[in-house]
């Protein structure tokens, strides 16, 4: 068996063809998984986590090699894909490869040429998946040098080593998956799989199979056997995102699993060993949860054995700043814009911002400055139009500009037209550009020009 122990799944309606050429990678100690139709295959695809490369027939009966190839690179582009054909042409193998697929066979197959190509595309299965493993690892810096951030990361740094079980809590978009990352990466299982799972994202009826795993044919639409996640997490760690969400049926289950350390699949009968450190992360005030029973008094006192806060950006302002500018070059990077650079009162006007989207929305619109922003140096004046308001100086006097209003529609209008005004101005009276921004139709926007009869300072 090669390395992380991958097999190729073999598609291919002949049966003869199927076991040949597993009888050929077996001799070069490749595992293999056969499908005799497109609609197995996939179900292969979907239900298994141990293929790293797949052999593809183009003609089979139902779906064809092509429109299989189609749901393989979109569902699992990391999946090199070899297709094999007994009518192949030139111009076959070069619409395969522009369609995705690794490389192009043709029967009968040569036992040399299946042995290197099927090396090579394991090889490159390997490849692309320590890349993706390090990008993940890269993304999981948790950046700042505030005195929150390091109490943060001196608290992760003792208790990652361990084997306690970790529960963070913070608002949205405050970094939790970054937390369990470098608990995860400091661990002692950090070789082991890193899994997540995003518990308000799976329908209730789902979470179970989701987790636990299912056999084949024990519900509705289950085709194939499928691992769970606390399966596939054995040997690593288990990233329990949003527990707060998940519903009290499951509640019980998942801490059935902590007290016994095993999992029984739905519609199985056999239980199954796991070893996992379970991590979990909640935005919500668990103790509150538990007063109002909407979560289990046990389960919390099994997940929170040590308990880590992600700080909200407004407690750690002074982090702004860095974060914008890493923000900033990743997104240079990514998409391909001019470099840009925030100026001094640009950051000053960042750190005032109160930020209820933490730091996911401080990226949000640190891309939105790279992409949009007119010159390389990025300005306050910049900042507020993106953020949609301009700061009032602190000693300006206080009245009230609605005093004269006497009905809701009035004040809606006035509003409306000094808002469209001020954005008007800001761009320099250019209609398509605000418009833009706003994210408005063209014509909606010069409707409304007309209708409060806006114009150009000097016309």
């Amino acid at each position: 068996m090669l390395k992380d122990d991958m097999k190729a799944l073999i598609i291919d309606d002949d049966p003869g063809v199927r076991e040949a050429l597993a009888m050929t990678l077996k001799s070069g100690k490749i595992d293999a998984v056969l499908a005799e139709d497109g609609d197995t295959g996939l179900a292969a695809i979907r239900a298994r986590t141990d293929l790293g490369l797949i052999f593809l027939d183009i003609k089979m009966p139902g779906k064809d090699g092509m429109e299989v190839l189609d749901e393989i690179v979109e569902a699992r582009p990391d999946l090199p894909v070899i297709m094999i054909s007994g009518h192949g042409t030139i111009e076959t193998a070069v619409l395969a490869t522009k369609q995705g697929a690794y490389d192009f066979l043709q029967k009968p197959l040569d036992r040399d040429r299946v042995l290197v190509l099927a090396r090579n595309a394991l090889k490159h299965a390997s490849l692309h998946r320590e890349n993706v493993a390090l990008k993940q690892r890269d993304a999981a810096r948790i950046l700042g040098g505030s005195r929150v951030i390091k109490d943060l990361l001196a608290a992760i740094d003792r208790v990652a080593p361990t084997h306690a079980r970790v529960l963070i809590t913070g608002e949205n978009g405050t970094g939790k998956e970054l937390v369990a990352r470098r608990l995860h990466d400091l661990s002692p299982v950090m070789k082991g799989p890193f899994i997540d799972v995003n518990c308000a994202a799976i329908p209730k009826d789902l979470l179970e199979s989701e987790l636990f795993g299912h056999e084949k044919g024990s519900f509705t639409g289950a085709h194939a056997q499928k691992k769970g996640k606390f399966e596939l997490a054995s040997g690593g760690s288990l990233f329990l995102d949003e527990i707060g969400d998940m519903d009290l049926a499951a509640q019980a289950k998942v801490l059935r699993v902590l007290e016994q350390n095993r999992v029984e699949r739905v519609g199985g009968n056999k239980p199954i060993e796991v070893n996992v450190r379970v991590i979990a992360a909640t935005n919500k005030n668990l103790p509150e949860e538990v007063e109002n029973s909407n979560f289990r008094e046990d389960l919390f006192y099994r997940l929170n054995v040590v308990e880590l806060r992600c700080p909200p950006l407004r407690e750690r302002r002074e982090d702004v700043p860095l974060l914008a500018a890493t923000f900033l070059a990743e997104s240079v990077r990514r998409n391909g814009t001019p470099p840009r650079a925030l100026a001094p009162d640009a950051c000053d006007e960042l750190m005032r911002e109160d930020w209820p989207g933490n730091v996911r929305q401080l990226r949000n619109v640190t891309e939105h400055l790279a992409i949009l922003a007119p010159d390389e140096i990025i300005t306050a004046h910049d900042v507020r139009r993106v953020l949609g308001s301009q700061s009032a100086p602190a000693t300006a006097p206080v009245d009230d500009p609605y005093r004269s209003v006497k009905t809701f529609e009035e004040f809606k209008d006035r509003a409306e037209c000094e808002f469209l005004e001020k954005r008007l101005q800001e761009n320099g009276w250019n209609v398509k550009r605000t418009a833009e921004l706003l994210g408005m139709q063209r014509s909606n926007l010069y409707k409304k020009i007309e209708k409060y009869s806006l114009k150009k300072p000097g016309r």
